[in-house]
Order: structure tokens, then sequence, then C-alpha cells
């Protein structure tokens, strides 16, 4: 990184807006989405929406433990004390905790559970919310109906039997209905003043440039009550920029500096840790009519065309080259026939089979985005793969947004008007809990429009197992069937799966106390300021 890439950023920041409010104990933390994430319970821009205004300001009936750095995060009870399923596999019976208030003051109870599926479930509620909605869809379209037992018991019934449910309500907040009810029932003016049980209470948002909060020493968990006094968050998408603005102390924690920028971090005493974690840089492939990449020789085509090891070091060393969806060592790798690496021969051989060549190449359309939640650094690597393909008969054309506008892209599916003659989406991909990574990537015969599957893959094989899957209760059987389907995937390369990344991040040396989990998800709360 030189000195005109730092005078670059410099220039990047100071158009950005001013920082964030200073003080001792403020943790001031530059995200790379463009905006502030919604702040009304279901947060957009993504997962990173869910890191930093979902588990910060709210919490799910479920959540995951991210105490730890040395083993993978796992579920723990939250605002849900115990859950149970019953014989049925789908009337799931969660007992709530008691003694917990909003942030407003009011009680947290089953009936607040109830009023806030009815927000993102039930479009004659007065308190549904299109937006919250759209956000929450990815989690809750198995939701058939739900009912009060009593103050602390609530029933949640699922359409199908569902052994992953558990994993998908860590992805559900629950907002205040006494502070929706405050600001005249509108969730716009909701935005302005969140209430939620979360670790930290919202005091100010600045749309497209900083939201303030504060410490919430009344929070019911003891552990997690934060040990600074002010949390700061500033949507900054350039990579320079978030550099710059650690450097010359406007932020003290970035996300995903840029690799080239890691070596001059680290010689100037910053902390840039780095830990595995579930997820994947991928391109979603559509299987329709019009794609390519309906024939599955063009898709194991693409897959051994990319040089991932070059990849890697493109990225200083910050990631991994992918052999599926998941890491090789994970339980549910399984046992594929089909080996991703770079064999760029054997790629121009399967495309000769399929009918192309150099001198008649695939020509395909990829979306993508300028950065976004875990996106990494997507144009580099994206014009690396452009280099790749054309080497071997695949000319990829790219369109470039904003990554929020990428995702309504994404959640339109590849049927989606407005993705015609798109044949893929640039969408990087968590892993951490089975519906997410496989189930709905990988399940067709009853796919949503919308959900997981963006491409419409279809495979009966696929789809048996991932039926197999939702009705394992026994975690051991479930992983069992999750290593087949995996293979599965692989085995007709579902997707163009491309490098593992490491969640490098920037730290000042006043941050003391970070845990980096093995998760997607972060936990602020144990940050000291020095």
């Amino acid at each position: 990184m030189n000195r005109r890439d730092l005078m670059l950023g410099a220039t990047a920041l100071a158009a950005a807006g001013p920082a964030a409010a200073q003080g001792a104990s403020t943790l001031r933390v530059a995200m790379t989405v463009g905006d502030i994430p919604l702040t009304t319970g279901q947060p957009s821009q993504g997962s990173e929406g869910n890191r930093f205004c979902g588990i910060t300001f709210y919490d799910p009936l479920i959540a995951w433990d991210l105490s730890a750095s040395d083993r993978a995060a796992t579920l723990r009870p939250s605002l849900a004390e115990s859950w149970t399923v019953g014989d049925d596999g789908k009337t799931w019976r969660f007992r709530l905790r008691s003694g917990v208030r909003f942030h407003d003051g009011s009680l947290f109870n089953a009936e607040a559970v109830a009023w806030n599926l009815g927000k993102l479930l039930d479009r004659e509620a007065p308190q549904f919310d299109r937006q919250q909605a759209a956000q929450g869809s990815l989690f809750t379209g198995n939701i058939a109906r739900w009912r009060v037992r009593d103050a602390a018991t609530v029933e949640i019934e699922t359409k199908n039997a569902d052994a992953v449910f558990p994993y998908i309500m860590a992805n559900v907040f629950f907002s205040s209905p006494a502070r929706f009810a405050e600001v005249g029932n509108n969730w716009e003016r909701f935005a302005e003043r969140p209430s939620g049980t979360g670790p930290y209470i919202v005091d100010r948002v600045v749309p497209r440039e900083r939201l303030e909060a504060r410490r919430n020493g009344e929070y019911w968990q003891e552990s997690r009550r934060p040990k600074h006094e002010r949390l700061a968050l500033l949507p900054m998408p350039d990579g320079l920029t978030r550099v710059a603005a650690l450097l010359s102390n406007q932020v003290d924690f970035i996300e995903a500096p840029p690799p080239d920028a890691v070596p001059r971090l680290r010689s100037a005493g910053f902390q840039v840790p780095t830990n595995a974690y579930p997820h994947i840089w991928c391109h979603q492939l559509s299987h329709l009519p019009d794609s390519p990449f309906r024939d599955v020789r063009v898709r194991k085509a693409a897959n051994l065309a990319i040089n991932r090891d070059a990849l890697v070091q493109l990225l200083g060393g910050l990631a991994l080259p992918a052999k599926g969806m998941v890491n090789d060592n994970h339980p549910w790798f399984g046992r594929p026939s089909f080996e991703i690496k770079y064999d760029p021969d054997q790629a121009r051989r399967l495309l000769a089979e399929a009918g192309y060549s150099r001198a008649n190449p695939v020509r395909t359309k990829f979306i993508v985005a300028p950065s976004g939640s875990g996106q990494m650094q997507p144009m580099p690597m994206n014009e690396a793969i452009q280099q790749d393909f054309r080497a071997v008969g695949i000319e990829l054309e790219f369109e470039v947004m904003d990554w929020e506008a990428l995702r309504a892209r994404r959640r339109a599916s590849a049927e989606g008007a407005e993705n015609r003659g798109m044949h893929g989406i640039n969408n990087s991909w968590g892993f951490w809990d089975p519906d997410i990574g496989l189930l709905g990537p990988a399940y067709g015969r009853g796919r949503v429009v919308g959900g997981f599957n963006w491409g419409n893959f279809q495979d009966g094989e696929a789809d048996d197992l991932c039926e197999a899957a939702r009705r394992a209760f026994d975690p051991a059987e479930q992983n069992r069937i999750l290593a087949r389907l995996h293979a599965r995937m692989v085995d007709q390369a579902m997707w163009l799966w491309v490098v593992h990344d490491v969640n490098p991040r920037g730290l000042s040396r006043r941050v003391q106390g970070f845990v980096q989990a093995q998760a997607w998800f972060q936990d602020l709360t144990p940050i000291r300021m020095g």
C-alpha cells in the first residue's frame, strides 16, 4: 500500500462525513456496507447487518455462543431458556426467559414474540412491515402458525418437519410492541428510536453516515454487558477508506482490510486477527434453460478454470482454496467424486464436449458488487476469474451494482425479470447452519422462488437428502446425511466455489479483549478500550 493509496483513502474518508463522537470508552467500527442497516429489528445489508444491528440492539430466542476462538460456534439459549419439539417434528415449544425488558422498560413475554412474528408474516396485522418481512423471509418461510400458551410459553408450528429450525430462529429478532405504539404505529419513527432487548441502546442514527449507541447497563445477560461505554458504527464500503480511517485514529475497528494493507497495519502496530469460520466466496449459478450452466460439463469446466492458489496470493494469503461449499475437514464435506481444483486443460476438454471453444466461447454475465458483507475484495477477484475463464473459452461480463441492490436481485431469483440474461450472482455465503449452507441452496422439489436456491437447481437425489436431513433429529445421523448431500452438490458442480475467507479485521492498539469467534457473527461486548 503506497502513500498515494493512503492519500486517496484519506480523501474518500473526508468525503464520507465526520467521524462519530470520540471518547475514551467509545468503540468506533468501520463496516463494509454503504449505509446503516435497518434498525427496526430485522436488519438489512446481509449478515453484516445482523452482526452490527441485529445481535447488538436485539436478541433472538436462540443465539450463537461467540465466546471462544478455538472451537466452532454453537447454539445457546437466549430469550428462550429452553425449547422442545413435538412428536410430529413440527410443533416447537419455547419456554421464555423471565424478567427481560425492552430498552423502553416494557416486558418481553410470549405476546411480544407473537406480535413480532406478526410483523414478519401476518399481512393483515397493523405491525406488519414489508421491509422487515423481506429481510426475514429467508428465515420465516417454513413457519405456518404460532400461539401463546401462557406469558412465558409460545409455540411455533412449521409447515414441514424441520430438525434445523433452531438454527433458523437465531436470525429472528424481537422489537418492542410498546415502542411501536408509542411512536404512533410507525416503523420509520421506530427506526429513529429503536427498542430491543440487546446489550446496546441506540441513541442516534444518521443515514449513510453513522449510528451511535450506548451501553445497556441493565442487560439481562450480565456476562454480555459491554465493557465499553459507547459504540459508533460507520458505513465505509471502500477498503482504502477504512484503512485510512484506522491509521488516522478515526476508527478503532475495521472490517475486511485490503490484503496489501495488512503488512502496513501490522508494521505500524495495529492488530490484524484472523480465524477460520464457516463462509464461502462463491457464485450462485443459473440452471434455467437460457443459461449455459444448465450443462453440468460447463459448470465443472468453470470450476476447473479458476486458479484459486493465485487468488489466495492476490489476497495476501488471507483465504483458503475451496473444494466445495464447506471446508474439506468439515463433517459435512463427504466424499465427492468430482475434485474442484485448477485444471484448465480438463476445463477445455469439457467445454469442447459441450460444443464450446475459444473460437466459439461460452458467453455469460454475472451480477457483482464492489463491496459488501463478506465479499472480501470482489472486483479484483472477479477480474482474475474473468481472465481465467477467457483462457479456457468462457467470456464473462459483469453487471456491477451496490451490495443491497445485489441482495434484492438475489431475492428476486434467476427467474426475476430484472435478472433476465444473468447466469450467475456473486453473493458470498455462510454455512454456519444446515439450512443456509446446504438445504436451502440444494432443494428444488418444493423450492420457494426467492429463497436460497437462486438459480433453480433441480436434482432428485439432492431433494431426497434434503428432506431426510430435515427429518433427522439425531445430530450424528443428520451430519451423515448432510455429508452425502454436500458430495452430491459438488459432483453436480451446483455453484462456482472459489475461496474460504479467514475473516481478517484491523484493530487499533486501544482495542483489548476481542475474541475472534469461529463464526460469521462476532460479539463486540467483551472489548475494552485501553
